[in-house]
């Protein structure tokens, strides 16, 4: 290590760090996410590890379910490095599926379940799964597309599946029959969750050597073209990643009092990569349990479900905070436990910060990552007792700095592309080394897109974005996509993509249409993006022109678009 002083001329933010984090810390303790997973499964045998609808699956369970489940997928032939996708909502059946495809040497591709057939079908062509594992209310997106991708195995679960065979049923019962959840479909050669499950539990496990540089997942994110790619995190990556959230977190986390299981609650999806780690991956490290929930969108269920509970930890995104602390029911559930709410995916506002302090006696501590980086590059102090309006200082081992366009580092106080290097920097672009040089510099700093100001304590405030994206409630949706898709409509001439400033989602979509046929309407608009994007993606305002603002070139002027309402 190098000498104090020199390190902090060289890391201005280590000087807001509090006490008890250090600088760096050692990354390299666990071979694999599986090693870290099986210490956790033996150490907290008999502790919860996940709570769903009232109903608790322990670490002792998940690790047999997990193992069976991953013997099962060995059964299938497949053999390591191969990719397995995952489309479901927050489900006990989610971490296990996670762990039984890490344990039996897979690679893990998270799906977005809200996908149309279009979007699916891209994601699993592109990763070449060969299996997926789905919950049936999404079965029939599946369906549509499942022909033209590699996969040959499909895994069905429902969602009561884990919750024990009266209550399962009864869910079940209520999810299709009820509530109309889930619609017709024909996969004739799937076989169901728990049938997989029983197979595996006859079989055995054949233990893969996996090595810190194995992949781990692919976690795809949104592309400048249009289309989305997959970033390659390694086992090493992910983990580094959960062991600098828990150092980060370790001085409020330890006011937990000695007896009680520290728990965090996972509204976020588990498909996004900020609840895969800073959820699942990093309550398995410390032994905690996760509050899952299905559908963070139904406000008063969400509400109902944590009032049943003492939880410690709540990372969720702005448009979470602000409708929960906005709802009648805010008080049923009691807050005063809470030790950490962590604010990420996109920015958190002022306002909303200072209704939620005033509230749960608990500040927003806002950080920031992105897939790319597994997902954490910096955060705030969790000691913070107010709201910074930054993305606070570097996590240990990591560095960050603001480069101008030549890619040189930017004057502190300048802005710059805000650039990130640390053990949790992806591998890379999967199949796409011309993607992966475009984001990469030469020293091994990832260009995050984004152009942010350094200030002499070593804060990071983010000022503006390089590329044309649009960031809804913490999900990236790229112009192009929507374009791409939106031109294929006939009596389309031209259009184009801007974000609009929002109050609920912080930025929402805006649509603007040259027609070529005149008759064209809104509403065959709408319609057409329904079934051709996933809900976030969906333009909220549409409009329609006689012309589009362009440069002497041609290119669309999107700030011009931007600017008019």
């Amino acid at each position: 290590m190098s000498e104090p002083t020199q390190a902090s001329a060289v890391r201005p933010w280590l000087g807001a760090y509090p006490n008890g984090v250090p600088a760096d810390i050692d990354v390299a303790q666990y071979p694999s996410l599986v090693h870290l997973l099986e210490e956790s499964f033996q150490k907290n045998a008999g502790r919860p590890a996940y709570s769903f609808m009232g109903k608790e699956l322990s670490f002792a369970q998940t690790d047999s379910l997990s193992q069976a489940f991953a013997a099962y997928l060995q059964g299938l032939g497949l053999v390591k490095g191969d990719r397995v996708a995952i489309m479901m909502p927050n489900v006990p059946q989610y971490p296990v599926a996670v762990a039984g495809i890490l344990r039996a040497g897979f690679v893990v591709v998270n799906v977005n379940p809200l996908y149309t057939p279009r979007e699916l079908e891209h994601q699993l062509k592109d990763s070449g799964a060969k299996a997926i594992v789905i919950i049936e209310n999404f079965a029939a997106t599946l369906e549509q597309c499942l022909a033209s991708t590699p996969v040959k195995h499909v895994v069905l679960t429902a969602m009561g599946d884990l919750l024990g065979l009266l209550k399962g049923a009864v869910v079940n019962y209520v999810v299709r029959n009820v509530k109309k959840m889930v619609p017709t479909f024909d996969l004739p050669t799937a076989v169901r969750f728990n049938d997989a499950i029983a197979k595996g539990t006859r079989g055995s496990l054949k233990r893969p050597d996996i090595k810190p540089d194995d992949v781990a997942v692919l976690q795809y994110t949104g592309g400048t073209t249009g289309v989305s790619k997959g970033a390659v995190l390694l086992h090493r990556n992910v983990i580094a990643n959960v062991l600098q959230s828990e150092a980060w977190n370790e001085p409020v986390m330890k006011q937990v009092p000695a007896g009680e299981q520290p728990t965090s609650v996972c509204a976020l999806p588990l498909y996004h990569i900020f609840a895969f780690t800073v959820n699942m991956m990093l309550g398995m490290r410390t032994g905690g349990k996760v509050i899952l929930i299905p559908n963070p969108r139904d406000l008063p269920a969400v509400l109902k479900e944590l009032s049943k509970h003492t939880f410690h930890s709540f990372p969720a995104v702005n448009t979470l905070f602000n409708g929960l602390a906005n709802h009648p029911d805010f008080n049923t559930v009691n807050w005063k436990n809470l030790k950490v709410s962590v604010g990420g995916g996109m920015a958190v506002q002022g306002a909303v910060a200072k209704l939620w302090l005033e509230k749960t006696g608990c500040p927003i501590c806002e950080g920031y990552g992105l897939s790319e980086t597994s997902p954490s590059a910096s955060c705030n102090p969790t000691t913070s007792t107010e709201y910074s309006g930054t993305i606070g200082v570097p996590l240990p081992n990591t560095w960050m700095k603001c480069l101008d366009d030549e890619g040189v580092e930017v004057p502190q106080g300048q802005p710059g592309e805000i650039a990130i290097k640390g053990p949790q920097v992806m591998a890379g672009y999967w199949q796409r080394p011309d993607e992966t040089a475009k984001v990469m510099t030469a020293d091994g700093f990832f260009k995050s897109g984004d152009v942010g100001i350094m200030d002499p304590r070593g804060y990071f405030k983010i000022v503006d974005r390089k590329k044309d994206m649009v960031l809804v409630s913490g999900f990236n949706v790229y112009p192009n996509e929507i374009e791409d898709v939106v031109a294929q409509l006939p009596g389309v001439m031209e259009c184009a993509v801007v974000g609009v400033p929002d109050d609920k989602s912080g930025e929402a979509v805006k649509l603007v249409i040259v027609k070529k046929d005149p008759a064209l309407t809104e509403a065959q608009v709408r319609d057409f993006c329904k079934s051709n994007l996933t809900g976030y993606k969906q333009p909220k305002v549409i409009e329609f022109r006689t012309e589009m603002p362009k440069t002497p070139v041609g290119k669309i002027l999107r700030r011009e678009l931007r600017d008019k309402k």
